[in-house]
C-alpha cells in the first residue's frame, strides 16, 4: 500500500493531545451536546490506544477551578497523570513541549476544551514551530457554537486541518485487511459510532456464523 505520507495520517507518525477534558469546562459547552463531545473523546482515545499512538494528557487548574479529568479518559490510561498547568495555551508550558518532542514524532491531533482557547492557542502554536496540526472538531467544544465555528476558521486559515475522531481512526486503519487492528476497531465502533455501531451489532447477531469484530 502506497504512504502519502504528506497527507494520510500514518499511525506511527501521530501523537494524540488531550486538552483539559474536565468538569467545569464541560459545563460551559454550549456548541455540541456535551455527552457527545465525551463519547467522540473517549473514542478516539480508545482509537489511539488500538494503534499504538501516544496519547498527552493535559489539564488546567485542576486542583482548583476545573477540577480533574473526567474518568471515562483517566481510566484509559491508569497510572498516567495529566500535564496540570495555569497557562490557557498549553503549549506555553514546558512540560507539554517536552512531552511532545519526546515521541519524536510530527502529526499532532487535539482534542479539547475549550476550542475558541485551548484548543486553538496550542493548534496555531505548535503549527508555527513546524508541526503537521490536526483539530478532532467533534471532540472539541465552544462557549457556543459561532465560538466552535470561527476557531476552526481561523486555524484553518494557518493551515491546521479540521477532522472527526471516526476520521482519524479510519485513516490510521487505511485497510480493513489490516487484521492487527480490525477487531479493536469494530469493538469501539459498536461502542461509540452511533447507528453504524449498533448497524455492526445487528449484523453479528443476525448472522451469528460472522462476527465482524473476529475476522
Amino acid at each position: 500500500m502506497r504512504a502519502y505520507p504528506d497527507i494520510l495520517l500514518d499511525p506511527a507518525q501521530s501523537v494524540l493531545v488531550v486538552i483539559d477534558h474536565q468538569p467545569q469546562m464541560y459545563f460551559g459547552i454550549q456548541s455540541h451536546d456535551r455527552q457527545t463531545v465525551r463519547n467522540n473523546t473517549v473514542a478516539l482515545c480508545k482509537a489511539a490506544l488500538a494503534f499504538d499512538v501516544p496519547v498527552i494528557l493535559t489539564t488546567v487548574e485542576a486542583n482548583g477551578f476545573s477540577g480533574f479529568l473526567i474518568p471515562e479518559i483517566q481510566n484509559l490510561f491508569p497510572g498516567v497523570s495529566p500535564i496540570d498547568r495555569t497557562t490557557i495555551n498549553c503549549w506555553e508550558d514546558e512540560k507539554l513541549r517536552r512531552a511532545v518532542r519526546a515521541t519524536g514524532r510530527s502529526n499532532l491531533i487535539l482534542a479539547g476544551l475549550w476550542t475558541e482557547a485551548c484548543v486553538c492557542f496550542p493548534a496555531l502554536c505548535m503549527k508555527a514551530d513546524g508541526y503537521n496540526v490536526l483539530v478532532a472538531a467533534d471532540a472539541c467544544g465552544g462557549a457556543t457554537a459561532e465560538a466552535h465555528e470561527r476557531a476552526l476558521q481561523r486555524m484553518d486559515q494557518y493551515g491546521v486541518e479540521p477532522v472527526t475522531w471516526q476520521q482519524v481512526m479510519l485513516e490510521w486503519q487505511r485497510d480493513w485487511a489490516n487484521k492487527d487492528t480490525y477487531p479493536k476497531l469494530m469493538e469501539i465502533i459498536k461502542a461509540h459510532s452511533g447507528a453504524y455501531g449498533l448497524g455492526v451489532v445487528y449484523a453479528e447477531s443476525m448472522v451469528p456464523q460472522v462476527s465482524l469484530s473476529k475476522q
